[in-house]
């Protein structure tokens, strides 16, 4: 039968650099037309949704803040399930507010929790020491994400992943990780159209955090030869993909074909 379910990355996937991937939207629309399920997925912790939506408006994809799943969002669900209230975020302004909009105060001392996203040119020294000496004194840390880079307009940019790990190394904790490849991450998108992960699939350009996450998880994982795919990165994959197609362009024809059937 077809996929239940269908998760797609954005950045990488949709676009590269702010330009769509061509037969991006042509695709989005066939799953629409067609009534396939799916939700956008990302590990993009610079951004909120509701920018996120603007902006992929702004490319031609009409895509709802209530179909994208950000590892913020699973930040605050995290820490409210633990009866807590109070984080000291380090991210942009923007997650920053959007995670403090959910009911999680910023708190500059004595937090109980550490939460770190891809913060870009905030990652100071002092910021970094601030959050060290918070883990020091009980704090839990929280990773929006971990990974390592990701494809900007100029190039590859480093992720939250080496800050993240830089602050493992220094206190000796484990982050917990909010977005891919967490199974809490995959699980709360696939619940969100009551599917189940043996009848869903994961498309992205990552093959570790996207593809691996994915399949691990039971899902099958399409990777994609667009955004920061590696063919040195596949041939060292612990966790192959499912399969691997040049750009999100194939998956119409993949449907159609009922190749993806499970």
């Amino acid at each position: 039968m077809d996929p239940e379910a269908i998760l797609i990355d954005l950045d990488g996937v949709l676009y590269v650099g702010g330009t769509p991937v061509p037969g991006a939207v042509d695709t989005i629309s066939y799953l629409k037309e067609n009534g396939y399920p799916f939700r956008f997925v990302s590990n993009t912790t610079r951004r909120s949704r509701e920018t996120i939506s603007q902006q992929l408006g702004s490319m031609g994809f009409e895509i709802p803040v209530s179909h994208i799943f950000t590892p913020a969002m699973a930040a605050v669900a995290y820490i409210a399930e633990r009866g807590e209230t109070e984080a000291f975020i380090l991210a942009t302004p923007e997650v920053t507010a959007e995670i403090t909009g959910e009911g999680i105060q910023q708190k500059g001392e004595g937090a109980g929790f550490v939460v770190v996203g891809d913060a870009g040119d905030l990652f100071t020294y002092a910021l970094l020491n601030k959050a060290f000496r918070q883990l020091l004194e009980g704090a839990e840390l929280i990773a929006l994400e971990k990974d390592r880079y990701w494809m900007g307009t100029d190039g590859m940019m480093l992720s939250a992943g080496p800050f993240v790990s830089a602050l493992e190394y220094a206190t000796g904790k484990k982050a917990a990780v909010m977005g891919k490849p967490s199974r809490e991450f995959f699980m709360l998108a696939l619940a969100s159209m009551n599917a189940q992960p043996g009848h869903a699939v994961m498309i992205g350009d990552d093959v570790v955090t996207d593809i691996g996450g994915a399949v691990a998880n039971g899902l099958s994982g399409i990777l994609v030869k667009t955004g920061k795919f590696r063919q040195e990165s596949l041939a060292a994959a612990k966790i192959p993909p499912t399969k691997v197609v040049d750009s999100i362009a194939d998956l119409p024809p993949l449907l159609a074909s009922g190749e993806l059937e499970r």
